[in-house]
């Protein structure tokens, strides 16, 4: 018997940006008197499923996003006899989703790195469990994952979780309600230990890859620090200074190491946290940004964020301490309007932003847009193929609809036209080059220029925003850039890298 894990893809580039990470988890929760699983990543290359054979235990795990293109593989791992078992976010949600559309033996909701292992087992025995509810692990019973599994030359960056969960409850996010609210963050120790393992291997830039790297806020503090009982102050304190212990040790790595993670804008007010970033070199930050009005922020619950020229100001206090923001923004929001879009983009450019990502509100599911959406046209939902566009992810990706919710002013093809040309503007040669000399030499601004077409191609040309023509062309570019840029990024190995003493 064999144990396979498969992350599926409808897209695959050759080389990928950043690791998935969960991938290689479940490679170290597998027993290993099942011997070493086979990894599959399809941002790579298609999954032969050929390979598969009758009594192989296959793991497909799952986000809305490639749930369809999941389902389809199961299937046929299950028509060549595997026993098929899904996990994920999308699976923890829709478990018997999982069974009637993806030919499911089992489902797991919840973190996978403790039953994982019980369930190949139960597999073995021919015995699995319908549903497993795995819950969420506490951080001290983290797997640490296999990267011996790895092949160097496949991805960009690496990925390293020191946190699960989000304290914030943002419409259009699901991750507080699947990972919880309270961070679970990992000692430092392992953290540093998978670090220099990647680094040791020639990983040289690094993905923080955190739900919320910035789990306490100064007003946080400030607020609990208000009650008379100190008990939940002194909670989040610990957390907080463990976030500093983990940077400390950071510090002592290689010089050439460069940290990348996501936090919220609330980390501008907090100065002290920015310097020990910069010191640790996390030169960058995933920040949603999502609106740039007061009305924009509401409808998305995200009222923390500030509008404006106090966006721009705030924004830039980012790059003031050395890390560079990636700026997420969503169009589509009740309250945009045509001007939104230009609005926007001149508030990026203003705000001397590095990198951004341009989305058009999509209602995924677990979030308060979800069940919303939901609620008010559970009796007009409409329909493609007979599947309503509430299961928007089970719609061939060819017929899903470019806007999922009615918008007050704007078509969905307009807001899907909006979008592509706000991308194609911050994205241009001309704008990419002024953005660049964030670098010093040639060499690395042209890297820069490089790093950000083929950004836009992976991210931009293969959304809900573009259209299918454009999508191909884009997979094709991609795949000719990637392995280029791949060696941008390459470092020499350092095997006999030490981890650092407390």
């Amino acid at each position: 018997m064999r144990v396979f894990i498969v992350n599926p893809s409808h897209f695959s580039f050759g080389v990928s940006v950043i690791t998935p990470r969960w991938l290689y988890v479940l490679a170290a929760a597998t027993p290993r008197k099942w011997g070493d699983p086979i990894v599959v990543d399809e941002c790579l290359e298609p999954f032969d499923d050929s390979r598969i054979e009758p009594g192989d235990v296959v793991g497909v795990g799952i986000h809305t996003g490639n749930a369809l293109v999941g389902y389809a593989l199961g299937k046929r791992a299950r028509a060549r006899g595997a026993w098929v078992v899904y996990g994920g976010i999308h699976a923890t949600l829709y478990p018997e989703e999982a069974h009637e559309r993806g030919g499911a033996h089992a489902v797991v909701k919840g973190d996978g790195d403790l039953a994982w292992g019980t369930v190949i087992d139960d597999c073995a025995r021919g015995e699995p469990e319908r549903i497993y509810d795995a819950g969420q692990v506490d951080a001290g019973r983290f797997k640490p994952a296999r990267w011996d599994l790895l092949n160097r030359e496949d991805y960009m960056w690496a990925s390293v979780q020191t946190v699960r969960g989000c304290p914030k409850h943002c419409s259009f996010c699901s991750v507080w309600r699947t990972d919880g609210q309270k961070p679970r963050q990992r000692p430092v120790n392992p953290v540093v230990e998978e670090i220099v393992e990647l680094r040791r291997m020639g990983f040289r830039f690094i993905a923080l890859a955190d739900d919320n790297f910035y789990p306490v806020t100064l007003e946080d503090l400030r607020m609990a620090d208000r009650r008379e009982d100190k008990t939940r102050y002194e909670q989040l304190k610990a957390l907080r200074d463990e976030r500093f212990d983990l940077m400390a040790q950071l510090e002592k790595l290689p010089k050439d190491l460069v940290f990348y993670t996501q936090i919220t804008m609330e980390a501008a007010e907090d100065p002290e946290f920015l310097k020990a970033m910069r010191r640790a070199r996390i030169y960058g930050a995933l920040v949603g940004v999502e609106a740039v009005t007061p009305d924009g922020l509401k409808d998305v619950y995200k009222d923390f964020n500030l509008a404006g020229e106090e966006l721009v100001e705030r924004l830039k206090l980012f790059k003031a301490h050395g890390v560079h923001v990636l700026g997420s923004f969503i169009f589509g929001l009740p309250s945009d309007r045509p001007s939104t879009f230009q609005a926007t983009l001149d508030l990026a450019r203003r705000a001397d932003i590095t990198f951004a990502q341009f989305v058009t509100l999509t209602p995924f599911p677990g979030t308060l847009d979800f069940e919303r959406w939901e609620q008010e046209n559970a009796e007009n939902m409409p329909h493609v193929d007979g599947i309503p566009i509430s299961r928007h992810w089970l719609i061939p990706q060819s017929k899903r609809p470019k806007l999922m919710t009615p918008h007050p002013v704007m078509s969905g093809e307009e807001i899907r036209v909006h979008t592509q040309e706000v991308w194609d503007n911050f994205y241009s040669v001309r704008e990419a080059w002024r953005r660049s000399s964030v670098v010093k030499s040639l060499k690395a601004r042209l890297a820069f220029i490089l790093v950000s077409k083929l950004y836009r191609q992976m991210f931009a040309n293969t959304g809900l925003s573009t259209d299918s023509a454009r999508v191909s062309r884009s997979t094709r570019w991609a795949r000719l850039m990637a392995k280029p840029a791949h060696r941008l990024f390459a470092a020499e190995p350092m095997p006999d890298l030490q981890v650092p003493a407390p």
